[in-house]
């Protein structure tokens, strides 16, 4: 998945919380002067809201960075949400149907539109390999899970190397989503045992809410501090920042302040907003305590209040344009990071230029207007579920079905393109490596397209055809999968390590049905075959799988162990032979088992296939330069640390000539994306990686 804040990625984006016009408690008479009291309208809340949103675009748009104001939307929603539920509570209970067909009716017309408008222009504008990825997150979006979808994608190998989708923003949503859904229940079952125990409501409540912000708080820290991209989208690591306005709502009757020092902290808060994104990398830093800077300004600028002072931060939050902008918050949030990412697929840029995203940010603006004035107000002040609740839960049903519905149609119509273009393939038009080796005849131009489509371009990662896997029940995760034939094969082959090994398995797997050869596959994405964590220096877990995976090679007693021998054939000529491949090789040596190390494939620092599709195969900026990323003499020549038992079986002249290396060979696309191979060119080496092997092996 594309890392937050990466030239490919603006990271994240926020969303709205409740109505514009939140019902709360009148002013009592006589509350003394300088107590931040609740009112019926708090248009410095809007103003707050427009400065949030305002803030996220500028910062996606123009400065490539995360804002921070989706936290501000956390703390928003707290402080409206748990005041709302606590004086519910108290004047008899929490009316579950219409509040939830309220929000229904709030959050879905807006969202499901926006999605449907995605799915038709990414269907337009969007490579075709982008599309199984933006389908799936268009309906992680409209389930309200976008966010779980993104965690899990940021420790997903493979998923990393993803482009930002157009509805990556809908992970603040799913949270916001799953907080309506859960605070509701939170605070009716609270306010049952302080019924139950003849305790005060806010007495319990607050205890409650102190526990959940604490217990969150600490849990975000350690998260973020060890898996951070998991942490970003993780619920749990976001809940104190709903607690913090909740635990505002149910005290901020009681703050009394000065109105010298209300004026202070609005202007704190205001301006602790607009610099937060400058100051803090919030898309590597967050959500842990350095969070505490953009809630605790939020909660700043609510402490501040109507100030009534024409120098107050207030006065200014409370203008006409940001009331407006507040009111169009919820569908300009929706609809500028869309926007973005679809214009910098069309132009293939990282980033548009000052005047492209004034023009992207105009054209957010009056998307937003008319959504808000066309969709949001129209079904929000229809009669629909006012005296029946289930009506609006049908009609979410409805426009739910609608989107989902429209994405697996979406689906179907790429899996049958994908489909179709291997079915009408014939081999003589994609020989693929054959064409390097003399096996085929290299041909200027062919009549087919190349192979695989793009479409199919994200599922070309090489499998076992007939395998079976397991997680090994000891030790760390060591998944092993292998083929099904091991009481008649007639040779039995191990191969481990990251996903260059993985990607070996195109070659290998055809050779289990020609020779009957037994394959069994340990592979971990990002962890080489290496004593060392060879990629990332301090994940420990990669020289734990690693120190695991050798006793269970050796008890399997194979003919052969194929491996990757060298490392990073990147521009600049950095191919090298690391010091814990060799230590690890050394141990299969002194357990007399043979080894194949197999010469890695060149890395790039750009997508393969979208070079190709922008600038043609023919492009110099898409074709890799031999000399540049091959020594002429392979880096473990010569080497006399090298133990006996490793054979080296070079397969270099598959991906390159004596002068360059082609994106497309033989009518073949070669890579996936930076540097792994397709699983369809793979198997087009298949043939000449037996007889090498084979040579090396002595069978």
């Amino acid at each position: 998945m594309t890392q937050l804040d990466s030239p490919s990625s603006f990271g994240v984006t926020e969303t709205r919380t409740e109505p514009q016009r939140v019902p709360e408690i009148p002013d009592k008479p006589g509350t003394p002067p300088g107590v931040a009291h609740a009112r019926a309208y708090r248009p410095e809340l809007q103003g707050l809201r427009a400065l949030a949103v305002v803030l996220v675009v500028v910062y996606h748009v123009w400065l490539g960075r995360v804002s921070g104001g989706v936290d501000v939307f956390f703390v928003i929603t707290g402080f409206l949400i748990v005041g709302q539920l606590f004086r519910a509570s108290e004047r008899g209970g929490i009316r579950f149907g219409p509040m939830w067909a309220r929000m229904i009716k709030r959050l879905f017309p807006a969202a499901l539109t926006v999605l449907l408008s995605i799915m038709v222009a990414s269907l337009v504008w969007l490579p075709e390999q982008r599309w199984f990825q933006t389908i799936s997150e268009v309906v992680a979006a409209a389930t309200y899970w976008e966010n779980w979808r993104l965690a899990i994608d940021s420790t997903d190998y493979f998923a990393q190397h993803n482009e930002a989708s157009p509805v990556q923003h809908f992970w603040s949503l799913s949270i916001q989503g799953q907080f309506y859904v859960a605070m509701p229940l939170v605070v009716a079952l609270v306010a049952l045992v302080a019924k139950l125990c003849r305790l005060r409501l806010k007495g319990v409540l607050t205890a409650v809410l102190l526990a959940l912000f604490g217990t969150s708080l600490w849990y975000s820290m350690w998260l973020t501090e060890t898996t951070q991209q998991v942490a970003y989208f993780h619920s749990l690591t976001r809940v104190w920042e709903f607690m913090l306005g909740g635990l505002l709502a149910l005290f901020i009757t009681s703050v009394s302040l000065p109105r010298w020092l209300r004026i202070l902290l609005g202007w704190v808060g205001v301006i602790g907003l607009a610099i937060c994104g400058v100051v803090l990398q919030v898309g590597t830093m967050f959500p842990g305590y350095v969070a505490l800077w953009p809630t605790l300004s939020a909660v700043f600028v609510l402490l501040a209040g109507a100030t009534d002072s024409k120098i107050g931060a207030d006065r200014w939050l409370s203008s006409r344009p940001l009331e407006f902008i507040g009111n169009i918050s919820y569908a300009l949030y929706l609809w500028h990071w869309p926007l973005l990412v679809i214009y910098l697929a069309v132009n293939g840029i990282a980033k548009p230029d000052w005047l492209a995203g004034s023009v992207l940010i105009g054209a957010a603006l009056l998307l937003a207007t008319i959504t808000y004035y066309g969709v949001e107000e129209p079904v929000r002040r229809s009669k629909i579920g006012v005296v029946r609740p289930w009506r609006a839960y049908a009609f979410g049903v409805a426009v739910l079905v609608a989107v989902v519905g429209a994405a697996q149609g979406w689906q179907a119509y790429g899996e049958n393109l994908a489909q179709a273009a291997v079915q009408e393939a014939e081999p003589d038009q994609h020989p693929g490596a054959l064409v390097m080796t003399g096996g085929a005849e290299a041909r200027e131009s062919y009549d087919e397209e190349p192979i695989p489509s793009m479409i199919a371009i994200p599922d070309e990662q090489a499998e076992l055809t007939n395998g079976t896997c397991e997680i090994l029940p000891r030790g760390p995760e060591v998944e092993v999968c292998q083929t099904s034939n091991a009481a008649t094969a007639t040779k039995r082959l191990v191969i481990v390590g990251d996903s260059h090994a993985q990607s070996l398995l195109g070659a290998f797997d055809p050779l289990v049905e020609k020779n009957n050869w037994h394959i069994t596959v340990m592979r971990r994405p990002g962890c080489p075959f290496s004593v060392n964590s060879e990629l990332f220096p301090n994940r420990t877990s990669c020289v734990a799988w690693n120190k695991a995976v050798v006793p269970e090679i050796i008890q399997r007693r194979p003919d052969a162990v194929i491996v990757m021998g060298t490392y990073q054939v990147r521009p600049g000529l950095r191919e090298r032979l690391p010091e814990g491949f060799i230590a690890q090789w050394r141990k299969l040596y002194e357990a007399n088992l043979p080894v194949v190390a197999i010469r890695d494939n060149p890395r790039y620092t750009y997508q393969s296939t979208e070079c190709v599709e922008e600038h043609g195969a023919d492009d110099p900026e898409c074709i890799g330069v031999r000399s540049e990323l091959y020594h002429a003499v392979p880096p473990y020549q010569g080497r006399l640390d090298i133990p006996p038992n490793v054979r080296f079986v070079d397969l270099s002249d598959l991906y390159c000539d004596s002068y360059v290396c082609q994106p497309i060979i033989g009518n073949v696309r070669v890579y996936r994306d930076e540097n792994h191979i397709t699983e369809t060119y793979m198997s087009t080496m298949s043939p000449t990686v037996e007889k090498r092997v084979k040579r090396a092996l002595g069978w």
